[in-house]
């Protein structure tokens, strides 16, 4: 295999900035960076759902079928490529015959997991899959087989997916809809060592084959995408008990569940990881460091995965990450509602570039989670929206959904605090279609600039231009007065010829950078 090598070097002009010296490899075998790792996720969890992404058709908000239109056209922003419902620890409570025909008739249910509301499931399969639709997004359904079926997971893909002559296709018709829906991915249960019924490992890898099995045909004809419920964080048993027990044949994807905080603990309740605005420089640095934990956590599991799946044909599955702090005062607990600050955009940065950098194995990925709920990239409070700091880097990063991986190679200077440190900078790249180079450069460092020298020989680019999301404070945040404090601008203060690009990025900032190839590609 040939590389191409190109060098990036970044120096520092005074003793504050250390020396950095960036290599950029493009191999001659490609690894495409999968655009479902920028994936969301909607749970039926505290104002995800009900008061945030659906309204109600009679409501006096501005409304598609019940779905909030500003909601919608932010997301088409974001060109999101999968969207994963209805949970969760919801979805191994949720039935979806509750959820279909007339919404008069439909019966309640009461939410256990999330503050014990009730839910009158006005928001169901058709509402969910009619939005996919309307945003061109991939829907990714969790079923539930914590106190569901066989029968009730082969009767949900048979309505959404069975496009001849059947039961379930004939009342999906008499609900009015006439075709199918197609929905590829599939998780099987959620969370299944906890509130997805406290199985064991052995137990769950049963349950999987049995599940999986009458998903689809041996031939898997309609191309089902089978997650198995995977581990949280660090408990690498679980990944190997599933792989060494689940057949190939029943099985495309496992799942990794991971959440950042300050404190290494994450719940709901009375500020069990610190909270979302109001924190120390200890506080940051140690939530970074647990942000970037994501790492090693990915990189031990892909390596039993490639022990049991040398073929790589399963792939790794993150659909549930971001950052989790205490709820806001004032709101309703166990509703996971918190904001969202410079902070948050920082952990989405680095997070991202992560699987960016994994991308042979790490094929998905959900941020938790949409609307008003933990990481969310947008916030709502009656007719008004908040895009947060996480959803302009989401946009930013967007130029990477199936681009080519180009390998970055350095040595990041060191951020500190008292006795620990950090590397303060981040990245990850890939080359578009068209020949240009998309780097997103994070500076984690809270307290220093970093000044920036890119050597752009043999490299042929004509143009850059480059996006920022910085702000001056660190807990900077958007909110209903004015939602433009943070957000993505365009950079400036730099200085490019064909051989040289140089700049600062500034403390706590995400940087978007494009090198231009051709100026007819812009």
């Amino acid at each position: 295999m040939k590389v191409y090598l190109f060098a990036i070097t970044f120096f520092c002009f005074s003793l504050a900035v250390a020396q950095t010296k960036i290599n950029i490899q493009i191999p001659e075998t490609t690894i495409t960076i999968s655009k479902h790792i920028y994936g969301h996720f909607a749970e039926h969890l505290g104002r995800c759902i009900y008061d945030g992404i659906y309204v109600g058709e009679n409501s006096e908000i501005p409304n598609l079928n019940g779905v909030r239109i500003d909601i919608i056209e932010a997301l088409k922003q974001l060109k999101i490529p999968n969207l994963r419902w209805p949970g969760g620890c919801f979805a191994d409570y949720y039935h979806w015959k509750d959820g279909i025909g007339s919404k008069e008739k439909r019966p309640s249910i009461v939410n256990i997991w999330w503050g014990g509301e009730t839910e009158d499931n006005s928001f169901g399969t058709h509402d969910f899959l009619n939005l996919c639709e309307e945003l061109g997004t991939e829907p990714f359904i969790s079923a539930n087989i914590g106190t569901g079926s066989v029968r009730d997971v082969m009767d949900w893909i048979q309505y959404t997916n069975h496009d001849g002559k059947s039961p379930m296709s004939e009342l999906r018709k008499k609900n009015g809809r006439e075709g199918p829906w197609n929905v590829k991915f599939w998780g099987v249960g959620n969370e299944t060592w906890g509130c997805g019924g406290m199985m064991t490992a052995e137990f769950y890898a049963n349950r999987f084959r049995l599940y999986s099995s009458f998903m689809t045909n041996r031939q898997n004809s309609n191309n089902i995408y089978r997650v198995a419920a995977g581990a949280y964080g660090e408990n690498y048993n679980w990944t190997e008990v599933l792989l060494k027990n689940i057949p190939k044949k029943l099985i495309e994807a496992i799942s990794l569940h991971y959440y950042t905080s300050a404190s290494g603990v994450i719940g709901a309740g009375k500020n069990p990881s610190g909270s979302a605005i109001n924190f120390s420089p200890k506080d940051y640095f140690m939530t970074i460091k647990s942000a970037l934990k994501i790492e090693e956590i990915i990189k031990n599991h892909i390596t039993i995965m490639d022990k049991y799946d040398k073929d790589q044909k399963i792939d790794l599955v993150v659909d549930e990450w971001g950052s989790w702090y205490g709820e806001e005062i004032g709101t309703k607990p166990r509703f996971l509602y918190q904001q969202n600050t410079m902070r948050d955009a920082i952990i989405a940065g680095v997070t991202l570039n992560i699987f960016n950098n994994h991308a042979r194995r790490v094929k998905m990925a959900n941020l938790a989670q949409t609307v008003n709920v933990l990481q969310a990239i947008i916030l709502t409070e009656g007719n008004k929206i908040i895009l947060t700091p996480t959803y302009h880097v989401m946009k930013l990063y967007s130029v990477h959904q199936d681009a080519e991986l180009v390998n970055l190679k350095f040595d990041a200077p060191l951020y500190k605090h008292k006795l620990e440190s950090l590397k303060a900078l981040n990245a990850s790249a890939s080359r578009d279609k068209l020949g240009n180079i998309h780097i997103s450069l994070v500076n984690l460092d809270n307290k220093k600039s970093h000044k920036v020298l890119f050597e752009l020989f043999d490299l042929n680019i004509k143009d850059v231009r480059i996006n920022i999301i910085s702000s001056e404070k660190i807990n900077a945040h958007n909110n209903f007065k004015n939602n433009d404090l943070v957000k993505s601008v365009l950079f400036t203060k730099f200085e490019f010829n064909s051989e040289n690009l140089d700049f600062k990025i500034p403390p706590h900032s995400v940087m978007l950078i494009k090198l231009i190839t051709d100026l007819n590609n812009l």
